[in-house]
């Protein structure tokens, strides 16, 4: 948790930098009219990436996730003419690490996680998409849900109730609503009776069904519907795939706007391929929009470029965060 003088500094900043701030030029966008899917072909890069090897985040069950980026895979290998290899992980942790020790080549990051590679391997990884919602802005929220019959309705019924965390790399799951909720003068330390990590976001909302929580924080477009899991999210995989039904859940607290998570690559790694992931998914969502919602979990108006400017103050958390863990051990 950041010093009192350091959260002061961070409040001081325009709340969790929910826009874009590329400044040379502006950022493309899949809306675009002159966004074309990448020809199909082997590529020069291929000298230096004989495989492409992606990262798949926690927080969903393994099957479910290779699953759903089985096409996703499939249409790397067609487009670049190169063996595609899937590297999910058990929690954000994972991708972190393999990032660190050059094991993967490209994954898509919470923006939490992306921060946490990027001090991991002192500015050796870059952002080069993020998701655009629906109605233009490239933000998510954090969002608490509670049982439906607890009678749980605010977070003020949650003093002294049990707290379900995602995953201690997540920005929705854990950073954001610890830093959301000091703002408004809640100390989670203090004010949940007890807290602990269910292991991601999917394991979160089950561990509140099976009142083993009674509440937990994961992520969502914060758009659509709220009964149908809203419009993208954790809630509406959930819910897309039986797992749950929202009338169960009741929503009790969302943070402010987050900033979407980047397609995250290596800073080392050639120009040109980094231009044809830019390209590809800026292109994916007109060219393949089943797949693009499948790898979205749900729809939005595709990617925007982002640069890693749009992801400083998250780094800045993570800094000052790990600083004053040191400091208390």
């Amino acid at each position: 948790m950041p010093t009192r003088r350091a959260l002061a500094a961070l409040l001081a900043l325009p709340a969790l930098r929910p826009g874009p701030v590329l400044a040379q030029r502006a950022p493309r966008r899949s809306t675009d009219a002159d966004i074309a899917f990448p020809a199909a072909g082997p590529r020069a890069w291929k000298a230096q990436l004989p495989q492409l090897r992606v990262g798949l985040l926690g927080g969903e069950n393994e099957a479910d996730r290779l699953g759903r980026f089985s096409e996703y895979r499939a249409l790397l290998e067609r487009t670049f003419e190169l063996p595609v290899r899937l590297f999910p992980a058990s929690d954000y942790a994972g991708v972190i690490q393999a990032f660190g020790a050059k094991q993967l080549d490209i994954a898509n990051m919470s923006p939490s996680a992306y921060a946490g590679a990027w001090l991991d391997t002192n500015g050796g990884v870059e952002p080069l998409v993020t998701t655009e919602e629906a109605d233009g802005s490239v933000s998510y929220v954090a969002v608490m849900v509670a049982r439906a019959d607890s009678g749980i309705t605010s977070i003020e019924d949650m003093r002294g109730k049990a707290m379900a965390w995602s995953d201690p790399n997540s920005a929705s799951g854990y950073l954001i609503p610890r830093f959301s909720l000091r703002r408004q003068g809640i100390n989670p330390e203090q004010f949940f009776g007890r807290t602990g990590f269910a292991g991601g976001h999917e394991q979160a909302v089950v561990a509140v069904l099976q009142r083993q929580y009674d509440a937990a924080v994961t992520w969502a477009s914060g758009q659509g519907e709220a009964s149908e899991g809203f419009s993208r999210g954790a809630l509406r995989a959930m819910v897309e795939k039986g797992l749950v039904d929202m009338g169960q859940l009741r929503v009790i607290w969302r943070s402010d706007p987050i900033i979407n998570g980047p397609q995250t690559t290596r800073v080392e790694l050639p120009a040109a391929f980094k231009e044809d992931m830019r390209l590809f998914h800026l292109a994916l969502p007109k060219a393949h929009p089943e797949i693009y919602r499948q790898i979205e979990r749900g729809g939005g108006a595709g990617y925007r470029e982002v640069s890693a400017a749009d992801y400083q103050f998250m780094i800045d958390m993570r800094r000052q965060e790990a600083a004053e863990r040191r400091r208390r051990n």
